[in-house]
């Protein structure tokens, strides 16, 4: 399998509007032969320290956001191949719409898996 990771930074006012593309990106990714998952996930929690982790305390729920939204995505394709022909695909289709809403570019972390 291999995997992407991918943390986006959204402009506030923009959250209804990209929310809106990532379930028509996730629709499309799901489409395409070769795609296992994708998951959109908005950041909505923190911890409030490592010891707070091993205490078993439960995170605490973010009440605002300064200046930017954080989304994740986790997407599991076979393989290489299947990345690079569906992400040309992604962007092709999707690129202009998801850019304004971001207010800068993307991290992007990809690998196979280990276990």
């Amino acid at each position: 399998m291999f995997n992407e990771i991918c943390i986006y930074e959204a402009k506030v006012d923009k959250q209804d509007e990209i929310e809106e593309l990532m379930k028509e990106v996730a629709e499309f990714y799901l489409n395409q032969k070769g795609v296992l998952e994708v998951k959109y996930i908005k950041r909505t929690h923190r911890q409030k320290d490592f010891n707070a982790v091993k205490e078993g305390e439960l995170p605490i729920q973010l009440t605002r956001n300064l200046g930017k939204v954080t989304y994740v995505l986790y997407w599991v394709l076979e393989d290489e191949e299947t990345h690079a022909r569906v992400s040309k695909l992604g962007i092709d289709k999707f690129f202009k719409r998801w850019n304004r809403c971001l207010t800068t570019m993307p991290k992007i972390i990809l690998g196979n898996n280990i276990v």
